[in-house]
């Protein structure tokens, strides 16, 4: 174990500035070197667009003393970005894990002891209605507090501008600067929430800000007749997973015509241990066992699962065997794109100058389903960050945002937030399903219209996971390997072109063809592009110990599909394994 490691072990042991507990906690792994080393060789690192890790005490662990010196660099930042910033404040919400609230309220701490004015949530609230909190307050910036779908060991701690969207990689380059400078945790300002209240540096939220946010979801709405007429028919069962979710979602269904839907009782209420599931993870099938034994029940035509933060949502449907079946991100995101498009084409809503937004790692059928249509499709990185940036551009070069989405179960219809939201998702799952039923169809019959109509295209990510600094550096080894190969062939696929995003090129491996620049920001990204329509990427986690692989190919059936993509996956996979 490195000395500098061993030294910042020592000061938190050792200076005032920390407490007992935290103390205490170092106190009993002092001969536990590795552990040591793994919560100290590095600071937790302000990722894409803040924090996340596991709750303890050390640098390298999510804990007060992170979000102190977090909140500070940001309290710096703003204080540097303009004379009314402050004055224009910044807005806080938190979902319902461990730390959450306490963490919220050491935020909003420091952040009055800085002079800035905070506004608070009186109780959890979903990271969607936070970004649209956001621009309705006209704050400067905004933070929430959640791990997302992590395990319950995990919180976060994530930045928002005052566009409402997470904050850009430049504006995130600015802000890591200035939580660099805080050197010191004794001289963190801070003031008790009780002393900023009293200096009115601190309002408390009402219901207002639910019921404006409540009116721009339904303002979604694509079909709102047809709930009308199946609405008090069709089955409905809902999960939040024990998390924010609940209110919200439960809410908008009722008062768009949803009378039927049944909330799995043994996830209804928020639980920071989610002793319901191992993971709260929608795209994850064993989330949805309690919820696909209550739609037995009931005989649902559709389930529903939002994550902890409601901003991820996954749908269970119906197969032709009667079986419950989980739909993947990207067969959500395809049908959703089809039935938006679809909608407003009959409304005469469909415009030229419309655009839908999808990452580089999510599927072309979309791409194929949107320009079916006439209508663009854009890519951007991996991140919703960016999908909100787009948004941002729009406003100045008039095209009209009409959808965005993620393979990783993200979406967003509209522009009241800047982040995936699963309130309004969720909402147009349910129109769009009772639409198909209307037409005496299930959404798995209509994903079947789609691959007859555009091919079968399927998916898969595979997760490895690497943890610590040994870990970390296995992860660098891998990504390098993979950029020095230059593959020709990825298991029987010939590779056409290797994109890599950190150094912005295109390598055609057709040597008639020149390299090409990538015209997105630089990332630790590569793409190789195979023949057929093949494609398989990796990807470091940007909030995980984890490296990614994606794979997507386009096949004549399905079960040819799953045959290679399973071979390329596994190809790639098998390499990694001989560099680790």
């Amino acid at each position: 174990m490195e000395a500098k490691t061993l030294e910042k072990y020592r000061i938190w042991v050792e200076e005032p500035c920390f407490d007992l507990d935290t103390k205490k906690e170092l106190e009993d792994i002092k001969e536990n070197y590795k552990e040591i080393e793994d919560r100290f060789f590095k600071e937790i690192e302000f990722g894409t667009a803040g924090l996340r890790g596991v709750i303890g005490a050390g640098t390298n662990r999510i804990n007060k003393y992170m979000v102190r010196k977090t909140t500070q660099g940001l309290a710096n930042h703003i204080e540097s970005s303009s004379e009314k910033a402050k004055t224009r404040g910044v807005v806080i919400a938190y979902d319902n894990r461990r730390m959450s609230r306490e963490f919220t309220e050491e935020a909003a701490r420091v952040l009055t002891a800085n002079g800035i004015k905070v506004y608070l949530f009186n109780s959890i609230r979903t990271t969607p209605e936070l970004s649209f909190a956001i621009r309705y307050l006209n704050c400067i910036s905004g933070i929430v507090i959640t791990a997302s779908h992590n395990p319950p060991e995990y919180n976060g701690y994530k930045v928002y501008w005052e566009d409402g969207a997470q904050i850009s990689s430049e504006k995130a380059k600015d802000i890591i600067e200035s939580i660099g400078l805080v050197n010191d945790f004794g001289s963190i300002a801070i003031i008790s929430i009780g002393e900023a209240t009293e200096q009115g540096l601190i309002v408390n939220l009402d219901s207002e800000i639910d019921d404006a946010y409540i009116e721009e979801v339904k303002k979604q709405s694509i079909r709102g007749k047809i709930v009308k007429n199946v609405g008090q028919e069709f089955k409905v069962v809902y999960t939040p997973l024990h998390g924010t979710g609940n209110i919200p979602v439960r809410r908008v269904l009722k008062e768009i015509g949803f009378s039927n839907v049944f909330v799995v009782p043994e996830q209804e209420l928020p639980d920071s241990e989610f002793s319901t599931v191992k993971y709260p993870n929608p795209e994850e099938k064993e989330a949805f066992e309690l919820a696909i034994k209550l739609a037995m029940k009931e005989d649902a035509n559709l389930i529903l699962g939002t994550d902890p933060d409601c901003d991820r949502v996954g749908a269970v449907v119906k197969d032709r065997n009667g079986e419950y079946v989980v739909l993947t991100g990207n067969q959500t995101g395809a049908l959703l794109v089809e039935y938006i498009l679809s909608g407003l084409k009959e409304t005469g809503r469909l415009g030229d100058k419309d655009v839908i937004i999808k990452t580089i790692v999510t599927s072309e059928l979309g791409t194929d389903i949107a320009r079916s249509f006439g209508i663009d499709v854009i890519n951007t990185l991996t991140g919703f960050k960016y999908i909100g940036e787009k948004i941002k551009e729009f406003e100045k070069t008039g095209e009209n945002f009409i959808f965005g989405y993620e393979e990783s179960f993200g979406y967003l219809a509209g522009t009241h937030a800047r982040d995936k939201d699963a309130v309004v998702t969720s909402m147009l799952i349910c129109e769009m399903a009772a639409y198909y039923y209307s037409k005496g169809m299930s959404l798995y019959d209509a994903l079947m219209e789609l691959y007859n109509k555009y091919g079968f295209y399927l998916e898969d990510l595979k997760s490895i996971t690497l943890e610590g600094k040994d870990g970390l550096n296995k992860i660098g080894r891998i990504m390098e390997f993979f950029r020095k190969e230059k593959l020709q062939f990825i298991d029987s696929k010939k590779v056409v072109a290797i994109e890599d995003y950190k150094d912005s090129s295109i390598i055609y491996l057709d040597e008639a063809r020149e390299v090409d620049e990538i015209d997105l920001p630089k990332a630790d990204v590569i793409k190789f592009i195979l023949e057929d329509g093949a494609w398989i990427a990796l990807r470091p986690s940007g909030t995980e110990p984890k490296l990614k692989i994606y794979g997507g190919v386009k096949e004549d059936s399905m079960e040819e599909s799953k045959s290679v993509l399973y071979k390329i996956i596994s190809f790639v996979d098998d390499l990694i394994q001989g560099v680790i």
